[in-house]
């Protein structure tokens, strides 16, 4: 896809999320301190990839209009700022810096961005719940692949392995960021599937597309630990090393992540053939690959 139509799309994804989700938690209540912290975090930037890539999905599996994907691909956004918002605590990683600003903790203390990811979670679930143009049984499909992926099999799992001295290896390394990372962006494109009513074969290339995609974009993010730009990056550089994490390029070095990179991304585009128009997909895991933040 040339890449003035791929940065119009994205652009125009991007756009409506931050709409969409500008529009959360605005009322003036006694508890809006708690309203602010979750804004701050949810409205912080960021590349919105998961949600872009849920109504990219919904739109190759047939959805009469992306905007009605809105809710669901909003709700797995909550998700992901509640885990970065938690993963940043000084009981997980303790970092003070995300996207390039103060963490939620930093800003609000510990109690109160603990309860701002608390909230976000079924503020998520209710986003699905409620969202007006599409019908019960993607809901109840929704809900179900949210959950799993992000619950105690799930994301919550890898952050578990993540705080354990598990992954010394590579199988047991792939095995924390499957859980970790993977599932929340497999789980995008299982909510865009849910939300365009797609086929079973549209269903199957997309999560095995965005699997791939998904590791590629984990070994990508330990390189940029290593050899990224900490103003570019946005969270200091090495954290992962002065922590004592076992990562990708201590196990394969920066030319074999690279390599690795480029093989998951081969084979995430691989997965797309023959299911109609992939071209921003296949753009979009492209761009991924040699991403710089």
């Amino acid at each position: 896809m040339d890449d003035k139509l791929f940065d119009a799309r994205y652009e125009e994804y991007r756009v409506a999320v931050e709409e969409h989700l500008s529009r959360l938690f605005t009322d003036d209540v006694p508890w809006k301190k708690l309203n602010e912290a979750m804004r701050y975090s949810v409205l912080s930037g960021g590349k919105r990839l998961r949600p872009v890539l849920t109504l990219e999905v919904a739109r190759l599996a047939g959805i009469r209009d992306w905007h009605n994907a809105l809710p669901f691909a909003c709700a797995l956004e909550l998700v992901h700022t509640y885990s970065l918002i938690h993963d940043d605590l000084p009981c997980m990683d303790n970092d003070e810096l995300r996207r390039g600003k103060p963490t939620n903790h930093v800003v609000y203390g510990e109690t109160l961005a603990t309860l701002a990811g608390d909230a976000l979670q079924p503020e998520a679930y209710r986003l699905i719940a409620e969202a007006p143009r599409l019908d019960a049984k993607a809901k109840i499909e929704a809900v179900a692949a949210l959950a799993w992926a992000s619950g105690a099999n799930g994301m919550v799992a890898g952050q578990v392995l993540d705080l354990t001295d598990f992954g010394r290896d590579e199988a047991s390394l792939r095995l924390l960021h499957d859980k970790k990372t993977c599932f929340m962006i497999k789980c995008a494109a299982e909510l865009g599937c849910a939300a365009g009513r797609a086929s079973i074969a549209v269903c199957e290339a997309t999560q095995t597309y965005a699997a791939h995609l998904g590791l590629a974009f984990q070994i990508q993010d330990d390189l940029l630990d290593v050899v990224g730009d900490e103003t570019t990056f946005g969270k200091p550089i090495g954290s992962d090393r002065e922590e004592g994490k076992t990562t990708y390029v201590d196990l394969l070095g920066v030319d074999g992540c690279k390599a690795e990179v480029q093989r998951l991304t081969d084979e995430a585009i691989a997965a797309l053939d023959g299911i109609g128009d992939t071209d921003f997909l296949i753009t979009f895991a492209k761009k991924l690959a040699n991403r710089d933040k």
